[in-house]
């Protein structure tokens, strides 16, 4: 070997320093950009498919003017139920069998609506009733069952909570993390993230019926919901990091993000999206806390129970990781207070 040689071992690092940084470069703007584009598409593929999809619809009046309805309005944006006559229909409406109703008389279309389950599905059954009406010259009436607070008839401080209720969830598994972290301060960010999810749904309820007047109903029944929405997202969240780590944290956080969010149908209800997407939306922590809380809201827990339902499920799921997460960490820490046995001489 040549003493102007470099030894081998110092060889390879000078040729591999600079690849190393690079490809860390790479991989980080191939990911970010990955993020972006998945960010994109969780929120405009929904928009963009967006429409009346199987909106569930009353009709009453004479049999054949429910015919005609009932066959023009065939096909995939409305679902159409018959009905004997208007207070059967009304009663329909206010128990959220339907959407809406129109009712036929002769030189009359009554078109009942419930804004507050679905502006865009009550503007366009209203578009509906005003056709109908043309058609047959006759005069229209339209009664909304369920409104918007006279405060926010468009029910804009209702449709703005989605994303705070989102980041109510993450940013507190967040601090609790790093406040309390590993299996010492486990039942610290458990028993944290319950006392914020009771506090900050109580507050975040006054603040959408008393500080913007977004919504109605009791406080109680309404303020339980939505902590029973943020505890979902905070336990199941504090639940993934207990187990997998930051990685999990992660996970649970783009999921709520990318997909919980944009298919919540908290703006427009969930019979605007496309079905497949309304129905998983619903499933997840924004979309069931939404429902809960348009239940409670405005239409006096009707309707409650299925999302109340799912919303228990997310937050058993993350204290059941945790209860796992503290199981393991006992072990590990038995394991290694144990005295080890000192190697016989040989």
């Amino acid at each position: 070997m040549s003493p102007h040689t470099p030894p081998p071992e110092t060889a390879a690092p000078e040729a591999a320093g600079p690849a190393g940084p690079a490809r860390k470069l790479v991989v980080l703007v191939l990911g970010l950009a990955a993020v972006v584009v998945a960010m994109l598409g969780a929120f405009a593929l929904p928009a963009v498919h967006s429409g009346p999809h199987s909106i569930p619809v009353g009709v009453t009046g004479p049999a054949q003017a429910v015919s005609a309805v009932t066959e023009a309005l065939s096909g995939d944006e409305w679902a159409v139920t018959a009905y004997d006559d208007e207070r059967t229909l009304k009663s329909a409406v206010e128990d959220r069998d339907v959407m809406g109703g129109i009712a036929l008389s002769p030189g009359h279309v009554t078109a009942f609506a419930a804004t507050a389950g679905g502006a865009q599905s009550t503007a366009a059954l209203t578009g509906v009733a005003h056709a109908l009406a043309a058609q047959q010259s006759a005069e229209v009436t339209v009664t909304d069952l369920a409104p918007f607070p006279a405060d926010d008839p468009k029910g804009a401080g209702f449709a703005a909570a989605a994303l705070p209720m989102v980041f109510g969830g993450m940013f507190p598994a967040v601090l609790l993390t790093r406040l309390f972290p590993g299996h010492a301060g486990l039942r610290l960010r458990l028993l944290g993230g319950l006392a914020f999810a009771l506090v900050a749904g109580f507050a975040v309820t006054a603040f959408l019926q008393f500080a913007t007047g977004s919504i109605d109903g009791g406080h109680l029944l309404s303020g339980l919901g939505m902590s029973l929405g943020m505890a979902a997202l905070v336990l199941t969240l504090l639940g993934l990091e207990a187990v997998l780590g930051m990685p999990g944290f992660g996970l649970g956080a783009a999921v709520v993000m990318l997909l919980g969010n944009p298919l919540s149908g908290l703006a427009s209800g969930p019979h605007w999206l496309p079905d497949g997407w309304a129905a998983f939306g619903q499933l997840l922590p924004p979309g069931a806390s939404g429902s809960l809380l348009r239940a409670n809201a405005f239409f006096d827990g009707t309707g409650a129970g299925t999302p109340a339902l799912v919303l228990g499920c997310w937050a058993v799921f993350g204290i059941a990781l945790m209860l796992v997460s503290d199981r393991l960490g006992r072990k590990a820490a038995a394991a290694e207070s144990e005295p080890r046995s000192l190697p016989r001489p040989a």
